[in-house]
Formats: structure tokens, C-alpha cells, sequence
């Protein structure tokens, strides 16, 4: 039994926001002390020629990163880089700093191995991130950066929002994704559409030719998602990322609500299903055309060879940590570079799609 099985228990007595506030503390210790940064290093940190791959002119040791929310602010860039990530998606960020909503705000349903938060894009902003990437940035790993909008702005004011993010973080980053999609932020998933989307990318481009990413809702209908997506390729988009957290709150067997009405998005195993359901149908259509990132309920290595097989260039990461602990991304990466040796492939680019064709 791992250390972090043997406290979990302990932790899962704390309310979950606390606990993750805690564990995150731990995060910043590796990086003061070099030697035990090492030694975590060399026992998560194993690179297979197996699963390098090379996306946008970014090199990538393995397929699996840290999803966006977990680190919001770039913080723990070395300490999460130090248990084995191929890159990690920081944020979500906005231009000017916010609270987020009320606490408490982030729950667990054990049984499902699954969370439901309702954060509302808690960050120091787009300044205090800086400051703390001037820190690392260049980076060992690709670092992206995920923007979001700022929660008491009207959606007519979201492109500008937008675009002083993106100026102000464009030399700190190596690649940016837009996520339109938390259920967390009043009347954000209204910016899903094919206008939007193309302003949207026609003003990132105009300031940045580092790849950009959309981030979508696992909830939109089928048709609507499709023409999105469609339009953000016409408009050079280099990739997508699927999907968010969902608010099919049945889903969950006991799920928290407020006032009779469900808060916030389901994300862990509970959204399994779903999520690869989205990357299926995204990459019958798109596989090929632009690359796609998917998470929603990726615990383990049989659902990322899944993942792969699927189109998934790369996976994510977050709520499995919760409920795994950080040994969890050594883990995968040994066994995902075992299966690709048990199937006689050389190279992950080599599974990827295979599903699909």
C-alpha cells in the first residue's frame, strides 16, 4: 500500500477543497530541497522512447498531463512536473483576479470515484500567474495555459476579456486553450457557437502563432458540438480538448444540490462514458484534421490505450489523483508503454487512431 492510500482516509475526513489545499502545500517542498527532487525524479520520472511524441513543434515524453483546475495559478509547476506529467494545463486563469463562488464548493461521491465542483474560476489572475511563471518558464515539459472569462463581465465584453489574457500570458505559455465550457461561470457555454469560436480564434491568432486550443462541454448537442468544432478547424485551430465537466447529475447517485437544483459539473470515473463517447464522435469526424486531448474520467491505463486507440493524441488528468494519490502517473506510463510492446508497436503514434480508421 502506497503512503497516500495508507492518509487517505485521513484526508477524506477534511472537507475536499482543504484536503486539496493541503496536499498542494506538499507540492512546493521537492522543489527546496534538490536532492529529494531527484530522488522523486528518477522514481516517477521514466522516460519511454515508446511514448515521445511530437505535436505543433512541442515534444512530448508521454501522453499524459495534468488537466487544467488542479494548479491555477502555476504554482506547483516542478513539484506535478516531478511525479511524471508530459505537460501540464495551468489555470483556469482570468484577466483580473476572483474569488470564485461560495464555499464549500467542491464534494466528493466516493463510491463513483468522482468529484462535483463548483469553483468558479478561483485564481489570482493573469498578473499573479505571470509572477509565478517568470519563476520556470522555459519549462522541461510543454506548459499550457488555460483562460477563462471573468465572471462579472457581460458576454458581450468576453472577447476583450479574452484577449487581454492571451496578450498578457502569450510569451509564458506554450500553448493556450479557451475553455468556453465550465458550468461554473453564468452563461459561459453560451459562447459554444460558430461566431464566437471564429472571432475568438481570428483574435488569438492575430496576436499568437503558438498552438490554441478550445476546451468543450461533454453536454452540447451532437449537431451543435459538431459545427463548433468544425468552424474552430476552418479557423486554424490546432486542437481540441474533450471535454469539461458535465451536468448530467444523474450521473451520481446522490448529487448536491441547492435550492432542489444541482450545482456545479461531475468530473472523475462518473464521466467515463460519456467523455470517450465525445472523443468517439469527435474523431469519426475529425481525426486527422486537427489534433484532440481527451479527459473525463482517465483513471488508469487501460482507459488511455482506450483513449488513444480512440484518436487522443494526449490525455488528462485531475480527479484520479484524488482518489489514486501521485504514483498513479508512473503507473500508466509503464503500463500503456507495456501494452504498446505486447501489440508490436514501436511508437505510440502508432496506436493512435487505430479505432478509428
Amino acid at each position: 500500500m502506497s503512503f497516500y492510500q495508507k492518509i487517505k482516509p485521513i484526508l477524506f475526513k477534511i472537507d475536499p477543497e482543504n484536503a486539496h489545499n493541503l496536499m498542494t502545500k506538499f507540492m512546493l517542498i521537492p522543489p527546496k530541497i534538490p536532492l529529494l527532487e531527484s530522488c522523486l525524479a528518477r522514481r516517477y520520472c521514466s522516460v519511454y522512447q515508446s511514448l515521445t511524441q511530437n505535436i505543433h513543434g512541442l515534444h512530448f515524453y508521454n501522453p499524459v498531463g495534468l488537466a487544467s483546475g488542479f494548479d491555477k495559478n502555476g504554482e506547483f509547476v516542478r513539484g506535478m512536473a516531478g511525479i511524471g506529467f508530459g505537460f501540464l494545463e495551468l489555470g483556469s486563469v482570468t484577466q483580473m483576479p476572483q474569488e470564485g463562488n461560495p464555499k464549500p464548493r467542491v464534494f466528493r461521491h466516493v463510491v463513483e470515484e468522482s468529484l462535483q465542483n463548483a469553483m468558479g474560476f478561483n485564481n489570482i489572475g493573469v498578473r499573479g500567474m505571470i509572477a509565478n511563471l517568470k519563476k520556470h518558464y522555459p519549462f522541461s515539459i510543454p506548459l499550457g495555459i488555460n483562460i477563462g472569462k471573468n465572471k462579472n463581465l457581460v458576454l458581450a465584453d468576453s472577447l476583450k476579456n479574452y484577449e487581454l489574457s492571451l496578450e498578457a500570458l502569450k510569451d509564458y505559455g506554450d500553448y493556450f486553450t479557451f475553455n468556453l465550457s465550465s458550468p461554473n461561470t453564468p452563461n459561459l457555454r453560451d459562447l459554444q457557437n460558430e461566431s464566437f469560436v471564429e472571432e475568438l480564434l481570428a483574435m488569438a491568432r492575430s496576436i499568437t502563432q503558438k498552438p490554441l486550443f478550445i476546451k468543450i462541454s461533454p453536454d452540447m448537442e451532437i449537431d451543435s458540438m459538431l459545427a463548433v468544432c468544425q468552424k474552430a478547424i476552418e479557423c486554424n485551430v490546432s486542437g481540441i480538448v474533450a471535454t469539461n465537466t458535465t451536468i448530467d447529475y444523474a450521473t451520481v447517485s446522490h448529487p448536491i444540490q441547492k435550492d432542489g437544483v444541482g450545482i456545479g459539473g461531475i468530473s472523475g470515473k462518473a464521466l467515463c462514458q460519456k467523455s470517450r463517447e465525445i472523443l468517439r464522435i469527435l474523431a469519426q469526424h475529425f481525426f486527422g484534421k486537427t489534433i484532440l486531448i481527451s479527459l473525463g474520467g482517465v483513471g488508469d491505463s487501460d482507459e488511455v490505450y482506450k483513449r488513444l486507440k480512440l484518436g487522443a493524441s494526449l490525455v488528462q488528468i485531475m480527479s484520479a489523483l484524488v482518489y489514486q494519490g501521485p504514483s498513479l502517473i508512473a503507473r500508466i506510463n509503464k503500463e500503456v508503454h507495456q501494452k504498446l510492446v505486447a501489440d508490436g508497436f514501436a511508437n505510440i503514434t502508432e496506436v493512435i487512431g487505430k479505432e478509428i480508421a
